[in-house]
């Protein structure tokens, strides 16, 4: 259930570094609110998970708590929302895979990420599902190497701390002599909202409480503080990294390719690990846009029930799927992508 939460690190926080341009010393503070609204929406989260034991997604926990007409608000938002998880998932896996492949073979990233929406389509209406025992390696893989770039290049950087944090003071007055305080609080402000692909996942928990252990409200709360402190933890600690490894952005590459080839690159096996990291975050990204083949369909039944959309969306096939709500997240993805040409930077906006 972590999975969807834990691999928006992927682009969050690099979508949020790129727009501070030449004021990198933002990166602390941002950091710090990155970390805080993570930790905020997971304590909304247990609290919804207390009151609503049997699992509570947006379009339910509004409907009942604010009234229909919220409710289907929540429910339209919802399924632009499970598109843009799809497809946002898949265009950042592309960019994941190919920043260790060779700039000539970049023109055939977009038809591996059509490829791999096309499949996940397929699998889908055939009632496919992803099993936990699989995922458990590649998800521990990304757990263990993210946390070795991670720790490793805060401890490392820590010796010259004092001298970043120094230079932030420098460049926080260069910045507003230059943009004036309103200047730089509006590109903070950007920044911090074009990173909030950050957020995105969290709500699976919640989501899943029909399939935890008993008693599930307290394994719920509890995974949930698991889930809001790890991904707390990977995107403020890749953000100071950026700040402290000097990272910039280098074509056909993702900031944490760039990173973790400054750090690991030169070491001993460093080219394999560079490998390991990028691949347990692409595979972990097809896993958070099968969220959205899973997710979104449900939500559609919902409102099919209620009679806000085409009751055939709530009708199963004979392979037990909700097999026109698939095919309109998957024909949706496909558009997504085609129209932004799996661009990170026009999918966030």
């Amino acid at each position: 259930l972590g999975a969807d939460g834990l691999s928006s690190s992927a682009y969050g926080p690099d979508e949020a570094f790129r727009q501070l341009g030449a004021h990198p010393f933002l990166a602390i503070p941002l950091a710090a609110l990155t970390a805080a609204t993570v930790l905020l929406i997971a304590a909304a989260y247990r609290r919804i998970i207390e009151e609503f034991p049997s699992g509570g997604g947006g379009y339910v926990v509004a409907t009942k708590l604010l009234g229909a007409e919220a409710g289907v608000v929540s429910g339209s938002a919802l399924l632009v929302d499970y598109v843009l998880t799809i497809t946002m998932s898949i265009a950042a896996a592309g960019d994941a895979l190919f920043s260790f492949m060779p700039m000539a073979w970049h023109g055939a990233k977009l038809p591996v990420e059509f490829g791999l929406l096309l499949l996940l389509t397929a699998l889908n209406i055939r009632g496919v599902r992803e099993s936990v025992l699989a995922l458990l390696p590649v998800f521990l893989l990304f757990l263990v190497t993210h946390a070795l770039i991670i720790g490793g290049g805060l401890l490392v950087s820590a010796p010259k701390a004092a001298a970043t944090f120094a230079s932030a003071r420098v460049g926080y007055a260069q910045g507003v002599s230059t943009l004036g305080i309103g200047g730089l609080l509006m590109l903070f402000i950007r920044a911090y909202s074009l990173g909030g692909g950050t957020y995105t996942g969290i709500e699976a928990v919640s989501n899943g409480l029909p399939i935890m252990r008993e008693p599930k409200v307290e394994t719920g709360k509890r995974t949930m503080v698991y889930m809001g402190t790890s991904l707390a933890f990977t995107a403020a600690g890749l953000l100071l990294c950026y700040l402290f490894w000097q990272v910039s952005p280098v074509a056909g590459k993702t900031m944490n390719a760039v990173l973790v080839e400054r750090i690991a690159g030169g070491l001993p096996l460093g080219g394999t690990f560079v490998v390991l990291f990028l691949f347990s975050e692409a595979t972990l990204l097809v896993v958070a846009a099968q969220a959205g083949f899973i997710d979104g369909p449900r939500v559609l039944a919902n409102m099919a029930v209620d009679s806000w959309v085409p009751h055939r969306f709530a009708a199963l096939s004979e392979r037990l799927t909700t097999q026109n709500g698939i095919l309109l997240m998957g024909a949706a993805g496909v558009a997504a992508l085609l129209y932004t040409g799996g661009d990170i930077g026009h999918l966030v906006v």
